[in-house]
């Protein structure tokens, strides 16, 4: 009996070492995600805003659809607010002209597939089904869609936007996340139709909540803002089409108003690009993590 119980205090002990030495899992898990940037550490306080900042924006918006270059530019230029524009290349060809322009003036062109592929249950994502790819099948048209924006714009997109907010392919036992693609390709990874802002101290940058900014009124955005900074945290919305109210549409007076409330440096905002604010959120998880690692 005494020499079972050596035993077993010998092999707790060895694996209590294992979790704890130098070149263990746990060790090396770590050192891995101080480089992607995607473990969360422990506490609000240990995450602080640049230049006394109490929250974040990220303005951001889809499918590169013509009235964000005759609506939606001219407002955010007139602020000097920075957004980003999730693209589909073959809608970018259409104007590329001023696509260009927009990647010049530093607003950030983001990847949002080749084909926007959605579930089937929409009628026109039924031939580009979620429910009929593979992961492989994915990853070439992540690469497809980054190498012709790249082409098309002279920029690399650093981050994406998971068309109609889905993150998924196949069906049933065989259906398979594809959050880890995009947390291997890009800083950040959006989502869509959520329903809280991103806590920077906790949020996996690979599939960001992502809020609509379709439809709602000034007071409505406001209030969002409002709440997210009494919580210290990083909204960013998505919208489609900028002018008038209707469907699928940033209402033009509201996105002007989100721009004049964010400048105003009495309400501690920080409005920026999605990948410009999840490279710092990103370099302050490794900060941090560095900081506790032997």
């Amino acid at each position: 009996m005494k020499n079972t119980q050596i035993t077993m205090v010998i092999i707790f002990g060895l694996a209590g070492l294992s979790l704890t030495g130098c070149g263990s899992p746990y060790l090396r898990d770590t050192e891995a995600s101080m480089k992607s940037g995607q473990t969360a550490w422990k506490g609000q306080e240990d995450f602080h805003w640049p230049k006394g900042k109490r929250a974040a924006i990220s303005l951001t918006f889809d499918d590169a659809r013509v009235s964000q270059l005759d609506r939606g530019l001219p407002i955010l230029d007139a602020y000097g607010v920075k957004a980003t524009f999730y693209v589909v290349p073959h809608n970018v060809q259409q104007r590329l002209a001023d696509w260009k322009k927009a990647a010049a003036n530093s607003h950030e062109i983001g990847n949002h597939s080749l084909k926007h592929p959605c579930t089937g249950n929409f009628s026109w994502s039924r031939e580009k089904a979620l429910e009929n790819y593979t992961l492989e099948q994915m990853g070439h048209e992540l690469d497809e869609a980054s190498a012709a924006i790249e082409h098309l714009l002279g920029v690399r997109p650093a981050t994406f936007a998971y068309p109609c907010g889905q993150k998924f392919v196949g069906r049933g036992l065989e259906t398979k996340s594809y959050v880890p693609l995009i947390a291997e390709r890009f800083v950040v990874g959006r989502g869509a139709f959520d329903e809280v802002a991103n806590d920077p101290a906790f949020c996996d940058l690979a599939h960001a909540t992502g809020i609509d900014l379709d439809g709602l009124d000034s007071e409505q955005a406001k209030q969002l803002v409002d709440q997210a900074v009494v919580e210290g945290r990083w909204l960013i919305f998505f919208g489609h089409d900028v002018g008038e109210p209707g469907r699928q549409t940033t209402v033009a007076t509201t996105l002007e108003a989100l721009c004049e409330y964010a400048q105003d440096p009495a309400n501690g905002l920080w409005i920026d690009t999605v990948a410009t604010i999840g490279k710092y959120i990103q370099e302050q998880r490794a900060g941090a993590i560095k900081g506790l690692v032997p």
